[in-house]
């Protein structure tokens, strides 16, 4: 059995299709039922049921196909480990999701690449559901992202949790006087969520914090980005909920408040892949509490 029996079986489980799965990897589709085939027969099982339309997977099948994407998953992961390993020159790849360039990103780049000048430094920004895809294939080496997801393959510390806020318009009543906001305040409320997609994402996590407290905006509108969702507050089309690093989103027309109801948070996710232990990625993360320690934030200490 070789990795290449793995990759046309997960195609084909994936598609439930022949005919897109042999297209999917770019081979005829005799070839492709031939090799399903004979894995069958190595195996001695079947995993694909016979004369069904759609194609579904025995019991068999099913396992088969659940370690077989975790075993080509490790594969690419140590593809991607040996070349790192290899390389001469020094690089870190960063992927951050928008929020955080109004944290302590910024700073923690800075005093990385002042630190360590021989790595070459780059950021991508990427929504936290894209960082774990790219990390699997490679494209990046550690993300900072919000929502919390689990895969086998991905390595995450909650580097800290962050309060979330409410913004208002100016001229906004709840603006007026107040220095905190309850959530159910924002029942009668338009609430611009963000990002559109991919999901699940950052919106998702606002609409779970008021489905836990039985709280259902009256309108809900979805844009693409946090700069469009404060663009939109400004304008008086409704209100956002946003971590509180947003704040350094200075505008005259926009007002943060805090949400007085207990765990309205945010998590700040560090992720990498699982089997990396690169010296990049150590110092990264030692700079990372160096700084939350000189800032007075509290978290949890975790080495990878």
């Amino acid at each position: 059995m070789e990795l290449r029996h793995l990759r046309y079986f997960v195609a084909v489980a994936d598609e439930r299709n022949y005919t897109r799965a042999a297209e999917r990897l770019h081979i005829a589709q005799p070839p492709l039922s031939r090799q399903i085939q004979q894995l069958e027969e190595e195996l001695g099982v079947v995993l694909i049921e016979k004369g069904v339309r759609p194609l579904r997977l025995t019991d068999a099948g099913t396992f088969f196909y659940a370690h077989a994407q975790e075993l080509l998953a490790k594969a690419a992961e140590l593809k991607t480990m040996t070349q790192r390993v290899g390389k001469i020159e020094r690089s870190l790849s960063i992927g951050f999701v928008a929020s955080t360039l109004y944290g302590l990103l910024p700073q923690i780049v800075r005093r990385f690449r002042a630190r360590f000048a021989d790595v070459d430094v780059s950021l991508q920004e990427l929504t936290t559901m894209q960082q774990i895809q790219a990390l699997k294939d490679g494209a990046i080496d550690v993300g900072f992202g919000r929502v919390k997801s689990e895969d086998p393959n991905i390595r995450r510390i909650v580097l800290r949790e962050e309060r979330l806020v409410v913004a208002l318009p100016m001229e906004h009543p709840l603006a007026n006087g107040r220095d905190q906001v309850k959530l159910v305040e924002l029942q009668t409320e338009c609430l611009i969520v963000y990002p559109k997609a991919p999901r699940p994402s950052f919106a998702d996590q606002v609409l779970a914090v008021l489905s836990e407290r039985a709280i259902a905006p009256y309108k809900v509108v979805e844009v693409r980005e946090l700069q469009i969702a404060i663009g939109m507050v400004a304008a008086a089309q409704g209100v956002a909920i946003v971590p509180d690093s947003v704040q350094g989103m200075k505008r005259s027309d926009v007002v943060y408040l805090p949400i007085a109801d207990r765990h309205a948070i945010s998590p700040v996710m560090f992720s990498v892949r699982k089997l990396d232990r690169s010296e990049e990625l150590q110092n990264m993360l030692a700079i990372i509490y160096e700084i939350y320690d000189e800032a007075g934030i509290a978290y949890v200490r975790e080495a990878l």
